[in-house]
């Protein structure tokens, strides 16, 4: 594909309905040349869905979805020569074995130098000698993997990549994710990992529903984060005390912390004011332990999407939903 002025990919308005609340209604964002971007919700949130519209799949019922420029269903053959894709459910030839897939996948892409599909199947430690109805789901994704990345496309859409692989493989898509960020590759790349994506992506949107619940600057979510400690006090009296004292769900409170949630005799407290104080005001109380967590981020969006709601936008300005 030809360079072009304006964002890799555009997704404006995207509706696709399957009736009884399935369906994608109402997504829009864009993602910037050389941005991995995240896309992240539960199974059923619409992640799949707009993925296959993207690649021409399947038709809007509403709006427009494009790459560099180009409509993703009316003109796919191009966009598909030139683009990277790993399905969330890859459907292979099984009695091919891997490596003849890999063949047939490379003359499909009508790539002359394998070189680069040579490193990847090292890298991924993928044996491509099997026959592909004797692999495991995690051998199979290796092999989409190395379909998706096999070819140094510049953009690459990848939905739920690191389902089947063990925490190796994992830790190594992530690694191959970056060096692509630093090549200056743009990934679409949809999970239900939260890890994968702060580690990996530069803006991310939570997706629920049939519709974005937020979109959010990677740093952003990073500051936005509470610190957690879990409390564990002398005596479920003392826990209760403290317990009525900070009581405070929608937030940290004045005092810049409140309890979250309580166990037996210990409370979770967030903590976004002046640890001084925290410190301080836990003096009044008998503990008996103290240990410090970071906010994760399906905490974080979690909270997000029960303050904003379903359709609710988010600092970037972006409007939307989906739903898978």
């Amino acid at each position: 594909m030809s360079a072009t002025i304006g964002p890799a990919i555009a997704i404006e308005g995207l509706k696709k309905d399957y009736g009884s609340g399935r369906g994608v209604f109402g997504v829009s964002f864009a993602v910037e040349r050389g941005e991995v971007f995240g896309f992240l919700g539960p199974n059923g949130a619409g992640k799949t869905v707009t993925m296959r519209n993207l690649m021409g799949f399947i038709r809007p019922d509403e709006g427009t979805v494009s790459i560099s420029g180009l409509n993703c269903f009316s003109q796919r053959a191009r966009i598909q020569e030139h683009l990277g894709y790993l399905p969330g459910e890859i459907a292979c030839m099984d009695e091919m074995t891997g490596a003849a897939f890999l063949e047939f996948m490379a003359r499909m892409k009508k790539l002359r130098d394998r070189t680069r599909m040579e490193q990847l199947i090292e890298y991924f430690e993928l044996d491509p000698a099997r026959r592909i109805r004797k692999m495991s789901k995690g051998t199979k994704q290796k092999v989409g993997l190395v379909c998706a990345f096999m070819a140094s496309p510049d953009i690459v859409l990848l939905d739920e990549p690191t389902s089947g692989l063990d925490p190796l493989m994992q830790s190594r898509f992530i690694d191959l994710v970056l060096e692509e960020k630093r090549r200056g590759t743009t990934i679409l790349l949809s999970s239900h990992l939260f890890e994968e994506v702060e580690r990996t992506c530069d803006r991310v949107a939570f997706i629920r529903g049939g519709k974005l619940a937020a979109v959010e600057r990677m740093d952003d979510v990073r500051k936005s984060r509470k610190r957690l400690f879990v409390v564990t006090f002398a005596d479920e009296a003392a826990r209760d005390r403290y317990a009525a004292a900070h009581r405070d769900t929608d937030g940290c409170g004045e005092a810049g912390f409140s309890v979250q949630k309580q166990g037996t005799t210990s409370v979770e407290t967030a903590v976004s004011g002046n640890l001084d104080a925290f410190v301080k005001d836990l003096a009044a109380y008998e503990i008996v332990d103290l240990t410090a967590r970071e906010q994760t981020l399906e905490e974080l969006f979690m909270h997000l999407y029960g303050t904003f709601g379903d359709a609710s936008n988010r600092r970037s300005g972006l409007k939307g939903g989906s739903h898978e």
